[in-house]
């Protein structure tokens, strides 16, 4: 597959490994916190890297609005980036997000066409070019700028990519003028309106389609071929066989002196449509209600390029159902969030600079308390749940690769449990040493006392006494046991007898 190369490739392709694992720190919770939304005040690629422990395959649908590199000065981003500094910014951040992203997870990301085709290019390198879903054009603008030099632009792009196959779109609710269905079938009680089974338009004659061209058996005996009114040979829109099998869907009537045959098209109670790659401002929004949504949360400082919450409704009802988990790495005024938790669906969101404070923290908690904007009637949002707000802490690793006297058991835990599994913990606390099993090895972490006693050194070294503690914890395990502690009294003849491989806290945890 083809790739993309720029000045710092390397350097951007190797940083999400060399990104520090940080703590998370509560600063303050809005509402009913056990919700687990989360709002975090830090650099994306810090937190992304602190999130891995905890939610590595867990997100379904993810949506960043990332700068789009205009040479535009923007207050809260620099958005003033050579191309290249650009794409060394996306890369790593790609790279945690498809780590986060559920199998069955989709990402979409906004973008203009000063990088969106390299982006497109970038995106096939880090997901894979089979994960490519679509490219949607959403219309910005419902009118031209008359004060445009060249080309007034419309759109953007709106790149759409599963994590997998298993990524399948959901089906958008249709209109059906009831009117127009105005035929009666006896047999599966339903109203119906006819199609032509002969195609129209474009490829609708039999040299598009040969294997379209076959007649069908009029109720008299006689052949129907898809021959057009003027006389011209044209092709059906079945396939032959479908003809014999769906027979109970087709009309077949004697019109003008000639057969026709209908495809029956029913009246449903729920009728779904496939979502298509053009967006209208009129269906999800367009650039200027997105900023008079903002406004009504900071009239003062609103953002230059906010996203409408409709557009933001369109995509996790596509991708997403209630209680699925979103997140948007780059979450500005905090639409994403906003509508996510209208939607019960839940959500992260991370952002970074006092702003995260200024704009999200105030958007996110009048939406706990009930706002009445944006989605919010459509959806009949009456306002509930919560959501911490969190900050970046502390790197879990001090420059020598000492762990941070900071650092308490279960961060470090989760950490430890990731970078041997790379899977989150399945319950996501840790209260004992036993940090669980994976396959048939039972991963315990000696650290920080948690074996009662709270001294930092405390319990911190394998012994007999300690191992014996440590086993009777799942006596019937026969697999094998990866422990970490401080340092090991057991000699090596005893570790081997034992089925025990010991690793050394900080050094065997620094070289993963």
């Amino acid at each position: 597959m083809p790739e993309l190369n720029w000045l710092g490739d390397r350097k951007a392709k190797d940083a999400a490994k060399k990104v520090p694992y940080r703590l998370l720190e509560p600063l303050a919770e809005v509402g009913d916190a056990a919700s687990g939304n989360l709002l975090i005040q830090g650099d994306n690629l810090d937190a992304l890297k602190s999130l891995l422990p905890l939610y590595a395959g867990r997100v379904k649908c993810i949506f960043i609005d990332p700068p789009y590199n205009t040479k535009s000065a923007f207050e809260h981003y620099d958005d003033n980036l050579e191309h290249s500094q650009w794409l060394s910014m996306m890369y790593p951040r790609l790279e945690l997000l498809r780590e986060l992203l559920a199998e069955d997870g989709s990402i979409w990301v906004t973008i203009d066409d000063n990088e969106g085709h390299y982006l497109k290019v970038l995106m096939d390198e880090v997901f894979g070019r089979k994960s490519f879903v679509a490219n949607c054009f959403w219309q910005k603008v419902y009118s031209e700028r008359m004060d445009a030099k060249g080309f007034s632009v419309s759109h953007d792009h709106l790149l759409v990519y599963g994590r997998s196959e298993k990524f399948l779109p959901k089906q958008l609710p249709k209109e059906q003028n009831s009117a127009q269905f105005g035929y009666f079938d006896e047999i599966v009680q339903k109203f119906y309106r006819r199609r032509s089974l002969r195609k129209e338009g474009s490829e609708s004659l039999r040299q598009d389609r040969p294997s379209m061209w076959y007649s069908v058996n009029a109720p008299d005996g006689s052949a129907i071929w898809p021959v057009k009114p003027d006389g011209t040979e044209g092709r059906w829109r079945w396939k032959k066989e479908n003809v014999v099998v769906r027979k109970g869907e087709l009309d077949i009537v004697e019109k003008d002196g000639r057969w026709e045959i209908y495809v029956k098209q029913f009246l449903e109670e729920r009728a779904t449509r496939p979502p298509a790659t053009f967006w209208a401002s009129d269906d999800v929004g367009h650039n200027h209600e997105a900023k008079l949504e903002v406004r009504a949360f900071n009239k003062a400082d609103v953002f230059d390029t906010p996203k409408p919450e409709r557009l933001i409704q369109r995509i996790l009802a596509i991708a997403t159902n209630p209680n699925d988990l979103v997140l948007d790495s780059f979450l500005g005024s905090g639409t994403t969030a906003a509508v996510a938790h209208k939607m019960g669906r839940r959500w992260i969101g991370i952002e970074m600079g006092e702003h995260a404070r200024t704009h999200c923290l105030p958007r996110l908690t009048k939406v706990v308390d009930g706002e009445q904007g944006g989605i919010s009637s459509a959806v009949n949002w009456q306002g509930g749940s919560g959501f911490r707000f969190m900050r970046l802490g502390e790197p879990v690793f001090e420059q020598d690769g000492r762990i941070s006297p900071s650092v308490r058991f279960a961060p470090l835990a989760a950490y430890l449990w990731f970078a041997e599994t790379r899977e989150p913990h399945g319950v996501g606390s840790f209260e004992s040493p036993l940090l669980g099993v994976h396959g048939d090895t039972a991963i315990v972490l000696l650290y920080n006392g948690i074996l009662g006693d709270r001294r930092p050194q405390g319990g911190n070294v394998l012994t007999h006494a300690v191992w014996e503690h440590i086993h009777a914890l799942l006596p019937n395990h026969t697999g094998s046991w990866l422990v970490y502690g401080e340092a090991s009294r057991l000699q090596p003849a005893t570790r081997k007898h034992l089925n025990i491989e010991f690793k050394q806290i900080p050094y065997d945890i620094r070289v993963r």
